[in-house]
């Protein structure tokens, strides 16, 4: 991998049994660039990129990503999504179901369930989006400013949806960029069935409810 522009990671850990903390803090003692904000308990993916959130704003950082540490997501496609922001978007998506976008190493059916999500959910808020719950996203810091980051309701894959819907009914310019989605050789995935629920009755409080925005 040869990235032409310098990146600064941050692992945010909710005391993962793995021993993520402590590769992060070896690696650390070479590659200053690498952060890692330790949380104790596990309290809920959204909640997890909120805290890095803050800590880049914190920071005066320009460009804010959220990704999966896993490689579902590849470090790659980081500069393209950056560059479709410097080009004129708020908010890149990185997108499995945009034309060029590919998913790999899932089943039909998580397919089906993923697509038909993108489905109901631009049925609902109207968002257009076809990627509404990708979790490979490019901010410029204006848009987390914007957003009052401690009135995000949800936690698991709805939160990835508010974040979408909150930046575009604010007036942010949101851009899908086409990526090569591939599922996680090594462990399990988080969704479950309160997840699912959430995602689903969540897209009728965001279109009927109140926006999380600054006064």
């Amino acid at each position: 991998m040869d990235l032409k522009t310098s990146f600064d990671v941050l692992v945010v850990d909710d005391g993962s049994p793995d021993g993520t903390a402590g590769l992060v803090k070896a690696l650390q003692q070479n590659f200053p660039q690498i952060h890692l904000l330790e949380r104790s308990g596990k309290l809920g993916l959204g909640t997890a990129y909120i805290a890095g959130f803050k800590w880049a704003l914190e920071r005066d950082y320009d460009y804010i990503f959220e990704m999966d540490a896993d490689f579902s997501h590849k470090p790659a496609d980081l500069e393209r999504l950056l560059e479709a922001c410097v080009n004129g978007a708020d908010m890149s998506i990185g997108s499995r179901y945009v034309q060029g976008g590919d998913v790999k190493n899932w089943t039909l059916d998580r397919i089906i369930l993923s697509k038909g999500a993108a489905i109901y959910v631009n049925s609902v808020l109207w968002l257009g989006v076809k990627d509404c719950t990708a979790g490979f996203v490019c901010y410029h810091k204006s848009v987390l400013q914007a957003i009052d980051l401690d009135k995000i309701r949800f936690i698991g894959y709805a939160f990835q949806i508010e974040m979408k819907y909150t930046a575009q009914k604010l007036g942010f310019k949101l851009a899908e960029v086409p990526i090569a989605f591939e599922d996680r050789k090594l462990g399990t995935s988080k969704m479950s069935m309160g997840i699912f629920n959430e995602a689903f009755t969540g897209v009728w409080k965001m279109r009927f409810g109140k926006l999380a925005r600054k006064k």
